[in-house]
């Protein structure tokens, strides 16, 4: 089946659910924290799903593979600055939340590795 909407790939719609849930747990940082830490955090964590949404959207593939790769980037930023926050002890941080990271970097990884290489 050829995906004809970035909505329909699973890589994206596992990035919408880290986004919303990275939003709910960015409510429990402190009041000082709502405009530095935390809106650093939104816009790292919504910078996932949007890059692979517009990278889906591009032209080539070369810039489909492109727009993956920032968002690969934005989810190391997102996962650094929820482990920040933790060891701040802001909020935890838990396995479940982590899994879900680790699950879009490899959905990441494979939908990269398996488009083909152009020059």
């Amino acid at each position: 089946m050829k995906v004809k909407c970035y909505d329909e790939l699973v890589v994206w719609q596992k990035a919408m659910e880290l986004a919303k849930r990275v939003y709910i747990l960015q409510k429990q940082l402190p009041k000082e924290e709502v405009y530095s830490l935390g809106d650093q955090i939104r816009r790292a964590v919504v910078s996932i799903p949007s890059n692979i949404a517009e990278g889906f959207g591009r032209e080539s593939v070369n810039e489909f593979k492109r727009f993956l790769s920032i968002a690969r980037g934005s989810l190391f930023e997102t996962k650094t600055q929820l482990q920040l926050a933790d060891s701040l002890g802001y909020f935890r941080f838990d396995d479940e939340l982590l899994g879900l990271v680790d699950e879009v970097g490899k959905l990441i990884n494979g939908l990269s590795r398996s488009l083909p290489t152009t020059r």
